[in-house]
Parts: C-alpha cells; structure tokens; sequence
C-alpha cells in the first residue's frame, strides 16, 4: 500500500508548474477509471465462456503473479518510467484484477456485491474527508498498520488450512478496519506530497505521483470491498 518516497535532490528541473489541487483531481480520476476497467473486465469475464474457464485454469495464477509484480514493478521503478508507461501498467493491473475478481460473481448473489460496493463507497469517502481534513498526522499509524496488514496475511494464509468460520469472520472484521484506516492514511500523505513547491513544479512527476497514488488508493479500495463483501455477503 505504500507508494515512492519522492526525494528532493532526485526531482528534476522543472519547466511546467502544476498546482496540487490538480494533482489531486488527477489522482481521484485515474482511480476511478482503474476501477471502472476492473469492473468493466469483471463482467465480460464472468460473462465470456472462454474466459470464465481460464479462472479454473493455470491463468489464474499467472494472472495473480503478474499483478504481484506489477505493483512492485511500478512503485520501484517509477521515477525512471514515463507518464505513459506508468500509466499503461496501472491499467494492466487494473484489467488484470478484473479478471481475477471475475469469480466473485459467481460465490456472492449480485445483490449483495452491490450493496458491499455501495457500503465500501461510503466508508471510503468518509475516510477520504477524514484524510483531507483531519489535524491528526496519520504517519504514526502507518507502522501499526502494516504490521496489523502483515498479521492479517498471515491469519488468511493459517486459515486456508484450518478453514475455520470464526476465524474468518475475525480476518474479515479486522481486513475491514486495517484498510478503512489505510484509506485514511495514504489520502494524507498523498495530500501531503502533491503540496510539495519540487513537485509542483515538474508536470510528468506530478503525472507520475497521481497514477501511483491512485494504485495506493485503489488498493485501499478494492480490498475494502473484498473484506466486507466477505462479512456482509450472501452466497449463491
């Protein structure tokens, strides 16, 4: 969930400036659109007889490793990539977890995906305003919970063999809070980062710093809605 840590002796010249509301409005966009391609691949997959039996196939893990290394790949090689590559791989991450979420449709009734999404809208612009305008800096949690998202892994993987229902509930309750309060943190850091006068000044690194945002947002996001969907679904 973490994005680059801009360094100031690493920022280039600058030649166009860039305010940070713009990088701001650019974050939220690029985050919308990188949701509306995962939903938008989602239903041709579920919807595509060819595709629907790649999710019981090989692919599937191929698909879940190339998202592993995208995010990586993006947030390490960032400052030597170009706005547009920068750009395309976060698209490729966001069809490609489309294609993964594809199943969901099938384990959960379309009722109850629509009212996760709603809810996890809810809770994720809430946290977003809470980002925005608290005077709390949020950065001392951050330790807390990445170590509560390394935990949170950790119990996911136990319970894959011991398929406990309490536990799941308990994995599911807690994945809800850990990104809920992610939400809350990355939005003031990246709110902290666009108001920096070095990156202002450099339009292709604001460009860059909003599509990287927008994965640490989208994340945030996505699993959210996962982890309610899990508490709150009903399956098929």
């Amino acid at each position: 969930m973490s994005y680059y840590n801009w360094q100031e002796d690493s920022l280039p010249a600058s030649t166009v400036r860039v305010e940070a509301q713009d990088i701001l409005r650019w974050v939220y966009l690029w985050m919308g659109f990188g949701l509306l391609v995962t939903a938008g691949v989602a239903v041709v997959t579920v919807n595509t007889p060819a595709l629907l039996a790649l999710l019981a196939s090989p692919v599937l893990w191929i698909a879940l490793i190339s998202e592993l290394i995208l995010v990586f790949a993006l947030s390490a090689a960032l400052p030597r990539l170009s706005p547009a590559a920068a750009s395309l791989m976060f698209f490729v991450y966001a069809a490609l977890n489309g294609f993964t979420l594809a199943g969901i449709f099938l384990v959960y009734t379309g009722a109850s995906i629509t009212a996760a999404f709603v809810a996890t809208a809810a809770m994720f612009g809430a946290m977003t305003i809470v980002g925005f305008t608290t005077q709390i800096d949020l950065t001392r949690f951050g330790s807390f919970l990445f170590m509560g998202l390394i935990g949170l892994l950790i119990a996911m993987l136990v319970n894959l063999f011991l398929a406990s229902s309490g536990l799941n509930l308990i994995i599911s309750i807690v994945g809800v809070l850990i990104f809920t309060g992610l939400a809350a943190y990355d939005t003031q850091r990246i709110r902290a980062m666009a108001a920096q006068p070095q990156l202002q000044e450099d339009g292709s690194l604001a460009m860059k710093l909003s599509i990287i945002g927008a994965l640490a947002l989208y994340l945030d996001f996505v699993n959210m809605f996962l982890f309610l969907l899990r508490l709150l679904g009903h399956r098929d």
